[in-house]
C-alpha cells in the first residue's frame, strides 16, 4: 500500500497499515451513518470505555484493511487478522488516543482523492 492512501500503527510490536477503503466506508457507514458521523461520534462519547471500544473498533477495521489486501493478492501466504482482543490486549489506552490522530489521518488519506477529483470536475464543468 502507498503511504498516500495510509497511515501507520504498531501493534504488538508488528506495523500495520490503516487504509480507508471502499469495503471500511461501508462498515463505518453501517456503525456511525456515515463517515461524516463518525468524528462527531469519538467526540461525544460519554463514558471512557465506550471511547476506548469505538477507537479498538475502528483500529482492528482499518488495519485489517491493509490485511485483506496482502492476503487477496498474496492468496499463499495469508496474514492472520487482528481481533478486537488482539487490539485490547497488545496496546495501551495512551497509545490508543495516539492512534485517533492516525484514524484521521487515515480518513483523510482515503477521501482526499475524492474530494480533489470532485473539485476538478467543479472546474471543468464550469470551463466548458
Amino acid at each position: 500500500m502507498a503511504d498516500e492512501r495510509s497511515a501507520k500503527v504498531a501493534i504488538g510490536g508488528k506495523d500495520y497499515e490503516l487504509i480507508l477503503t471502499t469495503k471500511a466506508t461501508k462498515e463505518i457507514a453501517k456503525r456511525y451513518g456515515g463517515l461524516s458521523n463518525l468524528g462527531e461520534k469519538l467526540m461525544k462519547t460519554e463514558n471512557f470505555e465506550m471511547a476506548l471500544d469505538e477507537v479498538v473498533w475502528l483500529i482492528t477495521l482499518l488495519a485489517n484493511q491493509s490485511v485483506l489486501v496482502h492476503n487477496l493478492q498474496n492468496p499463499a501466504k495469508k496474514r492472520d487478522l487482528l481481533t478486537e482482543d488482539a487490539v485490547e490486549l497488545l496496546t495501551s489506552p495512551l497509545e490508543l488516543s495516539d492512534y485517533k490522530n492516525c484514524i484521521m489521518e487515515a480518513m483523510f488519506k482515503g477521501t482526499k482523492r475524492n474530494i480533489e477529483s470532485e473539485d476538478e470536475s467543479s472546474k471543468n464543468a464550469q470551463v466548458g
